[in-house]
């Protein structure tokens, strides 16, 4: 069972992203029906640790194996989404592929898990035409921090 909570005033969710950036690309995704990106990740599911969850969601999405580096960012993201508000709770992980995994397409494709997600290998110069959400990270992928950052964004 995911850590999600649905109430009457908004929906709590617990969400694992990995930031895996390679030759000056970064992975983003979205949901076919959607014009927004973000990237990659999850949901936590109860009992589950972050790094672990965030391992399985890229097998389950991606069937590739990754390392996890160190957590960037801890998100507390407050937005709207098909008209719910949400209270979101997100550790952004700089990752790499584990392995033998070679990487993507630089076209546009879906994950294993069929036509429900497609991917993109963006230049992270590009970014800040590109509607990827929370906006912060239009910028602050340009720099990864050093140290873990804690950041409060309302949309």
């Amino acid at each position: 069972m995911d850590v999600v909570f649905k109430t009457e005033q908004a929906v709590f969710n617990y969400r694992v992203v990995g930031v895996l950036i390679q030759d000056g690309h970064v992975l983003i995704h979205r949901a076919v029906n959607d014009s927004t990106w973000s990237l990659p990740g999850g949901r936590v599911a109860i009992a589950e640790d972050s790094k672990a969850s965030l391992k399985r969601e890229f097998i389950e999405e991606l069937d590739v194996n990754i390392k996890i580096d160190k957590l960037l960012w801890v998100v507390e993201n407050f937005f709207t989404y098909d008209d719910r508000k949400f209270h979101e709770i997100g550790f952004y992980y700089s990752i790499e592929l584990d392995g033998d995994n070679t990487g993507f397409d630089q076209q546009p494709f879906h994950g294993v898990e069929g036509e429900r997600l497609i991917y993109q290998w963006v230049p992270i110069e590009q970014l800040e035409s590109v509607p990827l959400y929370p906006e912060f990270l239009r910028t602050a992928l340009k720099n990864v921090p050093e140290q873990t950052g804690h950041l409060v964004v309302k949309q």
